[in-house]
């Protein structure tokens, strides 16, 4: 309970305390202000990028910013029908309506969704058998906030009917720093410049992974009586949390050192690297693999996954000759 109140605790809430994504930011502040000025309901905003970027959060700030309520759900939990469509008639004027992972709402759904975001009325069938009818039920205006993992799986139809569209990239190592500068406040501990650094630079370009290695280094500082976060005590929790100066965890490096020890390097399927590794395929496509491919340590061939030069010299491997028809 400690950690989830305290994510809630360090997550911003206007676009002032919003770090990194300065042009993101910008527009926002004129849609925002836009929509305030004409006291409308902001245009609805669908959000995407990796996971741990500030979604979820980025929503919630649009939300105070505009002074509405704000009412969050994702797509798993939207089940039927009616699951849907209770939450919609809750709904009060301007209300700001997040799902999330929207690329899994279930048709059914996804079509009942359409009428609601365009004419802000509702399709519901009362009645039953012969005598069911089917009944337009108006909604108040209100803004869909839809965020993804998975832009690519949204379909057209849905994603067409959303008026602003924004993507969330990976944060520099000062956007990161800068976090967990303002994490460190929060939390009430000081932290070196240098330790912050070190932390940023392990971080994945991730928010969520810089305030989760802070309060773990966090935990050291104390049980070791240092009064603040230095170098010193951050590399040694990074190094009891198995955590490397890429930000890559111990089953990173396993899949990297399983490809080039077991399988020569590659190129190996995802199937057979999963199941050699000890994971489902979609976990090692979706967690793992985003980022190993970002860093330039796994490259995706036509015939499956290949070691870089960067994986053999990040693990300290010598790089043997690498067949040149991998990509003819």
């Amino acid at each position: 309970m400690e950690d989830i109140n305290q994510d809630n605790f360090l997550r911003p809430r206007f676009l002032a305390e919003f770090q990194g994504q300065e042009a993101l930011k910008a527009n926002l502040e004129v849609f925002i202000e836009a929509a305030k000025r004409r006291k409308e309901a902001l245009d609805h905003l669908f959000i995407s990028g990796p996971p741990g970027l500030g979604k979820t959060t980025l929503a919630g700030i649009v939300a105070s910013e505009l002074g509405v309520n704000f009412v969050l759900t994702s797509a798993p939990a939207l089940e039927k029908p009616k699951d849907l469509a209770g939450l919609l008639t809750s709904l009060q004027e301007g209300s700001l309506f997040f799902i999330d992972e929207i690329h899994r709402l279930r048709p059914a759904i996804e079509e009942m969704l359409y009428i609601a975001m365009e004419d802000f009325e509702m399709d519901l069938i009362v009645g039953q058998g012969v005598g069911a009818r089917s009944v337009r039920v108006p909604l108040p205006r209100f803004t869909l906030v839809g965020a993804t993992t998975k832009p690519g799986s949204v379909s057209a139809p849905l994603h067409t009917r959303f008026g602003i569209t924004i993507r969330i990239n990976p944060y520099t190592q000062l956007e990161l720093q800068d976090i967990i500068d303002r994490s460190a406040r929060l939390l009430n501990i000081a932290i070196d410049p240098a330790a912050a650094s070190l932390l940023a630079q392990s971080s994945r370009g991730t928010p969520r992974v810089a305030n989760r290695l802070l309060k773990r280094v966090r935990d050291f500082a104390q049980v070791h009586h240092e009064a603040t976060i230095n170098l010193p005590i951050s590399e040694l929790a990074l190094s009891r949390l198995q955590v490397d100066h890429l930000g890559l965890e111990d089953q990173d490096r396993t899949i990297l050192r399983t490809l080039i020890e077991v399988y020569k390097g590659g190129p190996v399927g995802l199937q057979t690297l999963a199941i050699a590794v000890g994971e489902s395929a979609e976990s090692l496509e979706d967690f793992y693999e985003p980022y190993l491919v970002q860093q330039g340590l796994i490259m995706r061939t036509r015939q499956g996954r290949l070691a870089t030069d960067l994986a053999y010299q990040h693990l300290n491997i010598p790089r043997p000759n690498a067949p040149r028809d991998l990509f003819e």
